[in-house]
């Protein structure tokens, strides 16, 4: 008769979960899109309210480049592609 020695997992590691920094989805600005549409589709795909898509879109304006919203990956993966499918510029790179 053998004796199978099972390696107990370290409870402290176990249940200490990692903190998921999130993704960033940003809105880059162009010379296409008028103000209002850009604040009417940020409305749409994020939900976001009126003063917070006028806030992103005179963000991205000003800066060249603004922050829509930090969200799980999946999530920030649609954003990105619904806000380019209505003809927005859009990217995400992981939050720090």
């Amino acid at each position: 008769m053998s004796t199978q020695v099972i390696n107990k997992p370290d409870t402290k590691s176990d249940t200490k979960r990692r903190h998921d920094p999130g993704y960033r989805v940003l809105l880059h600005n162009d010379n296409y899109n008028t103000m209002e549409y850009v604040v009417q589709v940020l409305m749409e795909t994020v939900s976001l309210s009126e003063p917070q898509a006028v806030s992103v879109m005179m963000e991205t304006h000003q800066n060249g480049i603004g922050l829509v919203t930090t969200c799980a990956l999946e999530h920030a993966e649609f954003y990105c592609e619904s806000l380019k499918s209505r003809g927005l510029t859009s990217t995400i790179e992981p939050a720090e």
